[in-house]
Parts: C-alpha cells; sequence; structure tokens
C-alpha cells in the first residue's frame, strides 16, 4: 500500500510539474506533445484511479472508463508507461504493462456496454 500512495503522488506531482514548469514534466526523450495533450485530457480523480488499478489493488471506475476510452489508447499507453519506467518499478514493468492493457479491455467493454445501439 506505501508503494502506491509513493505511486499516486509521483503522478500527481508529474502531473503539476506538467502544468506548472512544463521543463520538468518530461526526461528529454519523451514525446512532450503527446504527455500535454493526454494529461488534460482526464480528470486528476480518474487518473489515480486508473493508476490504482494499474499499480495496485484497485477498481476503475464507469465514469473513469468512460474518460480512459476518450483520452485513448496512446495517451493511456504512454502515460502508464511513462510511470512504469520509473527507477522503483522497472522491475515489475511487464506486470504493469500488463495490468494497463487489461485496463484498457475491461474499459472498451464498459463503453461498448453503455453505448447506445
Amino acid at each position: 500500500m506505501a508503494k502506491l500512495n509513493i505511486i499516486m503522488m509521483s503522478f500527481v506531482v508529474l502531473v503539476v510539474a506538467s502544468t506548472c514548469i512544463p521543463s520538468l514534466a518530461l526526461e528529454e526523450n519523451e514525446p512532450k506533445k503527446l504527455w500535454d495533450q493526454c494529461v488534460v485530457k482526464i480528470s486528476p480523480k480518474c487518473a489515480l484511479n486508473i493508476i490504482s488499478q494499474v499499480f495496485g489493488n484497485g477498481v476503475v471506475s464507469i465514469p473513469c472508463c468512460q474518460e480512459l476510452i476518450q483520452e485513448g489508447k496512446e495517451c493511456h499507453d504512454t502515460l502508464v508507461k511513462y510511470i512504469a519506467d520509473r527507477p522503483s518499478l522497472i522491475g515489475n514493468e511487464s506486470k504493469y504493462l500488463q495490468k494497463r492493457d487489461e485496463v484498457w479491455a475491461h474499459c472498451v467493454s464498459v463503453s461498448k456496454a453503455l453505448s447506445p445501439a
């Protein structure tokens, strides 16, 4: 649980840093334009909800699934990969990337179920 709290706090710091001090938000090799576009597409509450499922034991809510689908797969993949590449997490990166894909698949199925026929 402590590790999840550190991950969530790191994400919040990254989001705030990217908003307030763009040069601190990314490493040089990160696609800055995509990062800037993705971070603004999802609410902080839903971002934390998604992160808690990918990196912990949380469950993504239906409204957050809808936000995730609106954010787009490329954004979701990029942001989770960015977090999973942190030195403290890299040892479990493949597990996190698998959970990232599971969250995406779950949210796609939820969104399809909610879409009018």
